[in-house]
């Protein structure tokens, strides 16, 4: 009688088991279909971050110091170089940014300088970074890539003014 309970309670221990794993692998799924819940922002914050995502007048172009050694054959300062980003196409399309002389990391990540929240952009899916006097584009083995002019970007790569650059379902140029 005691063999005849054991097997039973094992039988149940065992199908806990199964059913945890089982619940395990939907969960893990689940994660990487749909990502992590976003968390709803206070109406407080909310009213901010709209005050800081309206366009803001362009500032000045301040002249940059070179990068690298041998920067000093670039073009002279107010040359062209761009200095803001503008998205043209996707969920934030008429957001206006200024480039700065910083790089730009682009993706889903809140690390991220630019993030776009989208199924079709990685966590850390590209830098936009001005080298020797010009902005190259990046991309970080992103996993559908990031196309300059329809053209899929596989070495940084310089990006003109008002070229499109595609990331994701965003695109966006980089403007005087």
């Amino acid at each position: 009688m005691t063999s005849a309970l054991t097997l039973l309670v094992l039988r149940f221990a065992f199908l806990l088991v199964l059913w945890l794993f089982v619940f395990a692998i939907v969960y893990a799924l689940r994660s990487d279909l749909f990502g992590q819940r976003a968390r709803k922002m206070p109406a407080d914050a909310r009213a901010g971050q709209a005050a800081a995502t309206a366009p803001a007048p362009p500032a000045p172009a301040a002249p940059r110091a070179p990068s690298m050694p041998n920067a000093a054959a670039s073009a002279p300062p107010g040359d062209g170089t761009p200095s803001r980003l503008i998205i043209t196409k996707g969920a934030k399309a008429g957001l206006e940014m200024p480039l700065g002389d910083g790089p730009l990391t682009i993706g889903r990540s809140q690390e991220s300088n630019l993030v776009i929240r989208d199924d079709y952009t990685s966590t850390h899916h590209a830098r936009l970074m001005l080298w020797n006097g010009r902005w190259v584009i990046q991309d970080l083995d992103s996993t559908n890539g990031t196309f300059l002019d329809g053209e899929r970007v596989t070495v940084p790569t310089p990006v003109p003014v008002n070229t499109t650059v595609t990331i994701g379902q965003t695109s966006f140029e980089l403007r005087r």
